[in-house]
């Protein structure tokens, strides 16, 4: 129950920030472009969106944090597999759980790294350029995303120990989309 919470946090929040950064940077880029419009110019000109640009940028790191995480969990995340799949099964397993333990140790450790500099951050008063909020905030994706990612490294290593199953993203399917029976939704060739 607690996982399928988590897992719903996860994908909200990577879909909401990605809907509003996409919105922000239409939202800036039409604003550049009707300002120069003399009929629209007055009305434009005080509305101030320098900040739009930072924001999105700190939006898609966030993204990307996270989006890391949801790729560990669900298959999708970067792997170089080639070496392992030619071994036979005891080295692949052994292998395959070496990998996975590895990529939680190493994401711990940016996590924590991560969680100091954001400690040593919260004792200052440094602000970000545009928006002036704390830098601590921006950053603060360095230890959440990088914990959260650990969880998952650990999680798929947890169900690979007792299953053998790996998370693996069928190409075909697509979430809430569903096909009644084969070959419905793509084109048959008939002789």
């Amino acid at each position: 129950m607690l996982l399928r919470i988590l897992d719903r946090l996860e994908e909200i929040l990577i879909a909401t920030l990605m809907a509003a950064a996409t919105l922000l940077i239409f939202v800036a880029v039409m604003h550049r472009y009707l300002i120069g419009i003399p009929l629209l110019y007055p009305i434009l000109f005080p509305i101030n969106l320098s900040w739009a640009q930072e924001l999105c940028i700190y939006m898609f790191v966030w993204v990307a944090k996270f989006g890391a995480a949801y790729g560990v969990r669900t298959g999708i995340h970067v792997g170089v597999d080639v070496v392992v799949n030619q071994l036979k099964s005891p080295w692949k397993n052994t292998v395959i759980l070496f990998g996975l333990l590895c990529g939680a140790f190493f994401t711990v450790v940016i996590g924590t790294m991560g969680a100091k500099f954001v400690w040593g951050l919260m004792h200052t008063d440094q602000v970000s350029p545009d928006l002036e909020i704390p830098s601590w905030i921006v950053y603060l994706c360095i230890p959440l995303g990088s914990y959260l990612m650990c969880f998952r490294f650990l999680q798929v290593a947890y169900v690979y120990f007792r299953t053998g199953d790996l998370p693996h993203h069928d190409h075909a399917r697509v979430e809430g989309v569903e096909v009644d029976g084969p070959g419905v939704g793509a084109a048959e060739v008939t002789r």
